[in-house]
Parts: structure tokens; C-alpha cells; sequence
């Protein structure tokens, strides 16, 4: 990808290669291994990691456009979400082959070498090939059987071959009938693929003097017959082959394919779509070599990659089954929850892919703003969501699920993701760098935060466990509850008006603090000691007859944000109204559905950009990814909840049970010992996934919450 610069290792190739200029041994004869090339460019093995590490403190960046700079540059600054998908559109010419073909349209004929007998259309005779043959079939016998609808007929019974086969015919064209006085080109070899070719009322002909006038298509009345009778079975026909090979993703030319066929094709007056061995042509109707297509996981519509957009329309369904089916009379409540929670992914896409485009044309203030604003705008919806439900019900588990939710926010984003990125980087790239440095200030922010959320759980380990109910001062303070009643009475007889045990003062003094220390690694990492970064973007000049073309624009990114914000928003009330019968399973613990759906489904599209990064060796912005929603979570949602509750009382005590606590220490302890080198391959990312599965098994079996 033009847009990466250079990877870690081609970086360490050219730094070794300079420092030793003088040796005669070609760059291309040098080892695939780092290590094995310094060893005679540098004086010693330390000094050439040292200049690796000062190397990567300078990474280049290349991009198409000013604005796709500034998308790059906030993935690598502290607090922005790392976004993948490009903003703008990206000149078609300047794309791969590969790329090329999933956008190219079915009406030129494409030079072909290989095999028509492939997986892909094997799979789509046994999904879609012989049920279509059969309505065709079917609607060929009822125009043969009208008599007036007989060239229709056989126009529909010679399409069976095709529609059965797709490409796996031999020696099958549509051409022209009148082949020798059409414009055909007749330099190309004859090859086996079928297509469909243009009539000669397409093809500019000749005109030929005893060529019989036809009757206008819309006079016929067969054309009629057509319309009334046969059109409509195969329009519902190849429109259920269209939404099921759309919603497969990979088949989308199957979706071209019928669609083509159902808008043009079957509109055509018969003569006009001929079946002939004879004549070549440079321009087609259908021209489909393959039914599938594994690259097509790439494909964007508007800037939206098509998983994204094929999920959307679970919004939909979630809020009509939801809000309109109340009794659950078509719906059972784990539908109508798993059907809410996976309408959370794509509006999860849509807010990351308008924070992006906000973000990519605004200034860093703004940009900023609007990444503090939204960044953390899905799960504070549902958090809050669930805590007003469970006010409203005096149902204190919902609380408990909560602290489990973020606790297995900050799991997944320590352990998981860094976790699979290593695994999915390494098996690709062997071993991958990044920046030490930038990665330890990551860590360090990680220590504060893990400290500052659970300083009053530590707290009440050393003072006592609950917060007591009914011991107040005279201003209303409430204080700890102490489990030994001796205790209690000593605390009330001298420290009655004293500050230092009341629980909520300390946990509004952490939660004040840990916003500045958020701020305060804004200014460092982004102002102060911007140099750790040090980006340099360097413009990629792409010929293009039209200027920079952002797929959203910021108007319309903030609207897409506000609508899909308020989408989320109702869909967390789905998913929390109809969670409780999840919560009832006797064989599933509570906590191992807060840290695992609840916690992990908002943040797929992170893990997906986190994986596209590490896949292009890009492996810093993949540890970035879990790092960044884990500081966000301790320093800006934790903080925002206590100051929600401050002001509507819903019960949220900042008290984690001793599992979060441990295992949230554990997780910082590791991957600060694994981020240490600067290196990672796929055995470390192993270790980190074995430890997350090994602490999900505790979650599993460990008993309810207090109150489920």
C-alpha cells in the first residue's frame, strides 16, 4: 500500500545498508534477518539497535492528499482513534488489479487465463444456479404455452446453459447475428468463457439495404405478454439471488450478474440477446468469469466497507422488533437482545468513520474535541443506559454487569487485541518493531489509569468492604462500614467529622484527577515531546482529473454522528430491557456476559482496523488501538459515569470485586514486560491471548454477583 511508507524491516534494511555503504556484498544477496545484516554494518549489536531505535522515532508517511495526511498523522497521536479506511475517494487508476476488478462492471470483456471450473463457481451452481434454471425453465413453458410469448420462450430456455453454469460452458458467445458486417473485433483469440454480447441495434452497422424494419418494442404485444407474464417470476427470482449473494459479500458478482440481467438483458426485445458461435466482440452485455471473489472483504461503498453496510439494517430490525413487539409475540427477548447488540457494530463503524472524517479536515483542537466528545460515545450510551435501568428496577446487577463491562473493555484492549495483532502480524511478517518509546508512554498511562480506578477499591480492602447505608455525619456524609462493629465505633468516636475515611470524597478526588492526567498526556505526547512521533508526511503526487473528494463531508459527518449516536442509544435500551433473561441462565455466569458480549461487540471495528494495521506491519498502530480505548476508559468513561451518578443517583459505587481487580493488574504488569524490547512476534501475542482465555474460564466459572 502506497500509503504506509516504509515497513519496520525495509526501514532497517536501509539504515544498515547506509552504514555500510562500503561493503561490497548487493543489497539484494543481504539476509532476511535484521539482526544478521547489522552484524557487519555496525560496530556491534547494541549500536545498531540503537540506531534502529533512533530510526524509528522517524517514520514517513506517504499520502494522496493533504487530507489523508492529516487522517495518518492523528492515527499516530495520543487520544485519536485509529481509522484504517480511507476518507477520501482514491483515484481509480492509481489502484491494483486486484482492486480494479472488484469495482469493474460485467459489460467488457476482461483477457482471462485459467480455470473455469473453480470453488467459486462450483458454489454457485449448488447455491444459485439450479433453482434459477429452474424458474427459467418454468417461465419458458409458460411463454411457450401463451404461443404469442414463443420468442421470449426460447430466448429464456437457451439462458438455462448460462444461468446453470455461469462460466463452465465451452464454446458458447452471444454475438451478433449479422457477424461479418458488425464492428467485432476479430484480433482476439477464441477462448471458452460465455457471455453476453450486444446486438447489432447496439453496434453501429452498416447500412444495408434489404434490412427489414422491425416494429418498435413498446408496440409489440408480445412485449406486454412479456411484462405480465414471464418478467415478473424472474424479477423475483433474481432479486433473491441479489440480496443473498449481497449479504454473502464474497459472491457479489453473482449480485452484478443478476442485476444486470434483471435491469438490461431481460428488457432487451430477443433478437436482440443471440446466441452464436460465430464473430468476436470487444464489448458485452455479461461478461462474469469468477462467482466469488475472496478480495471483495475490501469493498467500500461511500467510504463504508460492505460488512458494515450489509449490518446495518439491523438498526432497523432491532428497533421495529423492539419498541413495536412488545409482548414478544414475534420475537423471544435473546433475539431481540442478540439482534441489539449486533446493531451496535456498524453504528460503531459509522461513529469511528465520522470521527475520522471530522477529525481528518478540521484542525487538532477540533479534532481533539470531537475524539474526547464521540470517542467513548457507544459504550457510555449503553453504560448509562443500563445503570438507569437498573435504578429504575432495583435491579443492583445490572450495576455488577456494568463493572464487568468495563472491566472486560480494559482485558480485551491490554490482552486481546495487542494479543490477535501480534498473532496475525507475526505468522505474516515473522518478527515486527515498533516504537519503544511512544509504547512505554502508552504503558505508563495504562499504570496511572489501572491505579486511579482502583485506588478506592484498595481502599475499602484496607478499611472495610461496603459502604455504609445508614452511618452519616452531620452533613450527610456517608461513610465506610466496617465489618468489625468495634471499629466502627472507634471511627465515629474520633473521627467523626474528619474527611479521610468517607469514601466518595476520595473517589471524586480520582476521578478529578485522572481526566488531567489525560490532558497531561495530551500536552506531552502531543506538544511537548511531539519529537518521540516525529512524522514526517510526505504528499504522493497522483495524476487525477478531479481534485480531493471526501467521502463525508464534516456537515454530514456530524450529522451521521449525532443520528447514529441516538440510534445506539435506543438500541442499548433494547439490549438492556430484554438482557435480563441472559442474566437468568443458571449455567453462565453474569460476569462472563459483562466482559466478554457486552464489553467486546462495541469495539469489533477497532479490533478489525487493529488487525489491517499489523497484516501491513504497521504493528505500532495496532498496540496503539488497545491502548488507547483502555486509557479512555479509566480516565474519561469511569470518570464521566461517577459524575453522572453525582448528579442522578443510580447506585454506581466505584467498588470492583477482587477478580477485576487482580486481573486488570496482571494484564498491565504483562504487557508492560512484553512492550519492554520493542519487538513482538506471534508466540508473544499467543501469550497474551492465552492469558485473556485463561482469565475469560475464571469469569465463566466463577459464581454470580452479589444481587444477579
Amino acid at each position: 500500500d502506497p500509503l504506509l511508507g516504509y515497513s519496520n524491516e525495509q526501514a532497517h534494511d536501509r539504515l544498515c545498508g547506509a552504514q555500510h555503504a562500503d561493503s561490497s556484498t548487493p543489497s539484494s544477496q543481504h539476509s532476511l534477518y535484521p539482526a544478521t545484516k547489522c552484524t557487519a554494518a555496525c560496530p556491534s549489536h547494541h549500536a545498531c539497535e540503537d540506531s534502529w531505535e533512533e530510526s524509528q522515532s522517524k517514520r514517513t508517511i506517504r499520502a494522496e492528499n493533504e487530507v489523508e495526511a492529516n487522517k495518518l498523522v492523528n492515527n499516530y497521536r495520543f487520544g485519536f482513534r485509529k481509522w484504517k479506511s480511507h476518507v477520501t475517494e482514491r483515484p481509480f487508476e492509481g489502484r491494483s488489479d486486484v482492486v480494479k476488478e472488484l469495482y469493474s462492471e460485467l459489460n467488457v470483456i476482461k483477457p482471462h487465463s485459467g480455470h473455469f471450473i473453480t470453488g467459486g463457481n462450483v458454489a454457485y451452481m449448488l447455491l444459485f444456479g439450479w433453482w434459477v434454471s429452474l424458474a427459467y425453465f418454468l417461465v419458458g413453458t409458460l411463454m411457450f404455452i401463451t404461443v404469442t410469448g414463443v420468442p421470449y420462450g426460447s430466448m429464456v430456455v437457451k439462458d438455462i446453459f448460462l444461468v446453470v453454469f455461469l462460466q463452465m460452458g465451452n464454446t458458447l458467445r452471444r454475438c451478433c447475428e449479422r457477424a461479418p458486417y458488425c464492428e467485432c473485433s476479430m484480433e482476439a483469440e477464441e477462448d471458452n468463457s460465455p457471455f453476453l454480447l450486444p446486438s447489432p441495434t447496439e453496434v453501429p452497422v452498416p447500412e444495408m439495404p434489404d434490412r427489414p424494419l422491425r416494429t418498435p418494442y413498446w408496440c409489440r404485444f408480445v412485449t406486454y405478454v412479456w411484462l405480465l407474464l414471464g418478467y415478473p417470476p424472474l424479477v423475483v427470482v433474481h432479486s433473491l439471488a441479489c440480496f443473498i449473494s449481497w449479504i454473502l459479500v464474497f459472491t457479489i458478482p453473482v449480485f452484478k450478474m443478476n442485476a444486470r440481467t434483471l435491469g438490461v438483458i431481460l428488457l432487451l426485445p430477443p433478437e436482440d440477446v443471440s446466441i452464436s458461435h460465430q464473430g468476436y466482440e470487444t464489448r458485452a452485455l455479461l461478461c462474469c468469469y469468477h462467482a466469488a471473489n475472496w478480495y471483495y472483504y475490501k469493498y467500500t461503498i461511500d467510504g463504508i466497507n460492505v460488512f458494515a453496510a450489509n449490518l446495518l439494517p439491523l438498526v432497523i430490525v432491532a428497533l421495529v422488533t423492539g419498541y413495536i413487539d412488545r409482548e414478544n409475540k414475534y420475537a423471544s427477548s435473546d433475539v431481540k437482545f442478540t439482534i441489539a447488540i449486533g446493531s451496535i457494530i456498524p453504528l460503531s463503524y459509522y461513529i469511528g468513520m465520522g470521527i475520522a472524517s471530522i477529525s481528518a479536515q478540521s484542525n487538532f483542537a477540533v479534532g481533539a474535541v470531537v475524539n474526547a466528545t464521540f470517542g467513548s460515545i457507544t459504550e457510555l450510551t449503553f453504560y448509562i443506559t443500563a445503570l438507569l435501568r437498573g435504578h429504575q428496577q432495583a435491579n443492583t446487577c445490572l450495576e455488577e454487569v456494568v463493572k464487568a463491562a468495563l472491566t472486560g473493555t480494559l482485558l480485551g484492549c491490554i490482552l486481546f487485541i495487542p494479543g490477535i495483532c501480534m498473532i496475525i502480524g507475526g505468522l505474516r511478517h515473522s518478527e515486527q518493531r515498533f516504537n519503544s518509546r511512544s509504547a512505554g508512554v502508552s504503558c505508563a498511562l495504562l499504570f496511572i489509569s489501572i491505579g486511579g480506578v482502583f485506588a478506592p477499591t484498595l481502599f475499602s480492602k484496607a478499611y472495610g468492604n461496603l459502604v455504609c447505608d445508614s452511618c452519616t455525619n452531620s452533613t450527610g456524609k456517608r461513610f465506610l462500614k466496617i465489618t468489625h462493629s468495634f471499629i466502627i465505633i472507634l471511627l465515629h468516636l474520633l473521627l467523626i467529622n474528619s474527611a479521610l475515611f468517607v469514601f466518595r470524597p476520595l473517589v471524586y478526588t480520582v476521578c478529578a484527577l485522572l481526566p488531567v492526567a489525560y490532558i497531561i498526556g495530551l500536552l506531552f505526547t502531543l506538544k511537548t515531546h511531539s519529537h518521540i512521533y516525529n512524522i514526517h508526511v510526505e504528499e504522493v503526487q497522483v495524476s487525477s482529473h478531479h481534485g480531493t473528494v471526501v467521502h463525508w463531508s464534516r456537515w454530514r459527518s456530524l450529522v451521521i454522528l449525532i443520528l447514529a449516536t441516538v440510534l445506539t442509544s435506543a438500541c442499548a435500551d433494547l439490549a438492556t430491557e430484554h438482557i435480563q433473561p441472559i442474566l437468568s441462565q443458571p449455567n453462565i455466569s453474569q460476569y462472563f456476559i459483562g466482559v466478554t458480549v457486552l464489553a467486546m461487540v462495541p469495539e469489533i471495528p477497532e479490533i478489525v482496523n487493529g488487525i489491517q494495521f499489523a497484516l501491513q506491519n504497521n504493528i505500532s498502530l495496532s498496540l496503539e488501538v488497545g491502548s488507547c480505548i483502555a486509557v479512555q476508559v479509566c480516565m474519561l468513561q469511569i470518570p464521566i459515569l461517577v459524575l453522572f451518578n453525582a448528579f442522578y443517583d443510580v447506585g454506581f459505587v466505584l467498588i470492583f470485586s477482587d477478580q477485576h481487580l487482580w486481573a486488570s493488574i496482571f494484564s498491565v504488569i504483562l504487557v508492560n514486560y512484553i512492550f519492554m524490547d520493542g519487538k513482538c512476534d506471534y508466540f508473544q501475542g499467543t501469550a497474551l491471548v492465552v492469558v485473556y482465555l485463561i482469565l475469560l474460564a475464571q469469569y465463566y466459572f466463577a459464581p454470580s454477583p452479589a444481587g444477579c
